[in-house]
């Protein structure tokens, strides 16, 4: 598990260590104590990736294309 703070992964580290977190969980040969660390964790991780999502989403939303097929809007997407 990293020590990074999920505040501070990109979407594919969060997606990358849920999968890892999952497949921990699935297995079942982890104590107790660190199974719900672990699925506390997972919980962060899957919120983050959740809301990396959105963000990419609305930042795609935001592009429109005019009559001759260009983009508008690109003021919206700066972030991109």
């Amino acid at each position: 598990m990293s020590e990074k703070p999920v505040s501070e992964m990109s979407f594919e580290d969060a997606m990358r260590e849920l999968e890892t977190v999952v497949g921990q969980l699935e297995r079942g040969d982890v104590a107790l104590e660190d199974s719900i660390k672990l699925y506390e964790r997972g919980a962060k991780l899957k919120k983050r990736c959740e809301a990396k999502l959105k963000e990419a989403e609305e930042k795609v939303a935001a592009i429109t294309l005019d009559g001759e097929g260009q983009p508008n809007g690109l003021n919206a997407v700066e972030g991109l």
